[in-house]
């Protein structure tokens, strides 16, 4: 089906080259679409890796040979396919994984430990070994290409793609990193919440790396949520090749370790939103800031449940400030909270104070914000220093003509 592009896409940005990072695209051709479906990317010797995977007790195969295969910390190649994640497939999806991986690893002349699989799409349809061989094979021929086309090859119902940079100083030394990534629906924050990878040519031991990831991914990727269904394939990695020529960055006392964190927390949190400006159906990008909580991570459950709540999204879609569907999540979160300590605003108007309704409030201001892309929700517990800031989307008509026809 044609799904019109989100009314909040960014244009794919201008991305440095990173060295050490070769990538390229084919037409695989796992569902009957006219574009490229596969990317891999060929890493330099010497590269470190990194990743965070879904916590889904129904993961697919690509998920669990990558769980084992970052603990060695190390990679030489990265394929994702687009069209089929491959994923509820038995023992013929394990199968499909490790052909990839060994016809990648024979043409790199490296171990099959050293390649990472993604896929993402239709889950329950094993991935056909035929087609995968004869795209890597196109894939491993083919004319380098550049960041965007990398971007859109992994896609699948998204409406644009997603890129994010950032750079760093370590010492008298510049780092660049670039990142890609793909999501638009099933999109909840537990572990990551989509394909994305990020690049760079610093020089990171892999603990490390694996570290200021697990980091990044706690306050960026776990804290957006679309639709609050978490993915059988969400997987979220960053490559190092050490071609930067700074001094390797061991642990946090080493130079540089904050900026490059730092860094890659950047880039990490542009991909998120990205993800949820793409939301299915999206038409309003909702920031949720949450205070006063008894501690940061209750914030963060709090956060979700009001980024969650059908009843918030579709009161924000009519752009209807009905805060006391807000005053609903909040209560049913699960976290302590106290009503009569309770406080709401929208658009930096507070609605409620101290579990009651503000007497002069004003909801024409309100009103208007509502109108625009960029909605504003605060919630303020006083109970607490707790504070968390969760990203969402509307829930529009839109997303269910997009996932009613899915497979079509």
């Amino acid at each position: 089906m044609q799904i019109d592009r989100s009314p909040l896409a960014r244009p794919f940005p201008a991305l440095p080259a990173i060295a050490g990072v070769t990538l390229r695209v084919a037409r695989a051709r796992y569902k009957t679409w006219d574009r490229c479906d596969l990317t891999i990317a060929e890493l330099a010797e010497g590269t470190s890796a990194a990743g965070v995977f879904t916590k889904s007790a129904c993961a697919s195969s690509e998920v669990e040979l990558g769980r084992e295969a970052v603990k060695l910390g190390r990679a030489r190649a990265l394929v994702v396919n687009a069209g089929n994640s491959n994923a509820f497939t038995g023992w013929r999806g394990r199968a499909a994984v490790e052909a990839i991986r060994a016809q990648v690893s024979g043409a790199l002349g490296c171990g099959l430990d050293d390649v990472f699989v993604s896929s993402t799409g239709v889950i329950g349809v094993p991935l056909p070994i035929d087609k995968a061989e004869a795209g890597i094979a196109a894939a491993l021929n083919a004319q380098p290409c550049g960041w965007e086309d990398a971007a859109n090859a992994i896609g699948t119902t998204d409406t644009f793609t997603k890129g994010a940079g950032a750079a760093a100083m370590i010492g008298p030394y510049r780092v660049e990193l670039a990142g890609i990534i793909k999501g638009s629906g099933m999109i909840a924050p537990d572990m990551a919440t989509m394909l994305g990878y990020v690049f760079t040519d610093a020089d990171v031991a892999p603990a490390f790396l694996q570290e200021a990831l697990e980091r990044a991914n706690a306050a960026t990727f776990s804290c957006i949520t679309v639709d609050g269904d978490t993915s059988t394939s969400d997987t979220v990695m960053a490559f190092a090749t050490g071609k930067a020529g700074n001094p390797r960055i061991e642990n946090w006392d080493s130079a540089g370790a904050d900026a490059f964190a730092a860094a890659l927390t950047d880039v990490c949190r542009q991909l998120a939103q990205l993800v949820v400006r793409d939301g299915e159906g999206a038409r309003k990008f909702i920031t949720i800031r949450v205070s006063g909580a008894a501690s940061d991570a209750s914030a963060r459950t709090i956060g979700l449940a009001i980024a969650n709540s059908p009843l918030v999204k579709t009161a924000i879609a009519g752009e209807d400030a009905n805060w006391g569907r807000v005053v609903m999540a909040v209560g049913k979160a699960g976290e302590p909270a106290d009503r009569d300590r309770l406080s709401i605003a929208f658009g930096g108007v507070w609605a409620a104070r101290n579990g009651v309704p503000v007497e002069d409030y004003d909801e024409a201001p309100v009103a208007a914000h509502l109108k625009g892309e960029e909605i504003d929700i605060a919630v303020d517990l006083g109970l607490g220093d707790g504070h968390a800031i969760v990203w969402t989307c509307d829930l529009t008509h839109g997303y269910i003509a997009i996932n009613a026809d899915y497979r079509s």
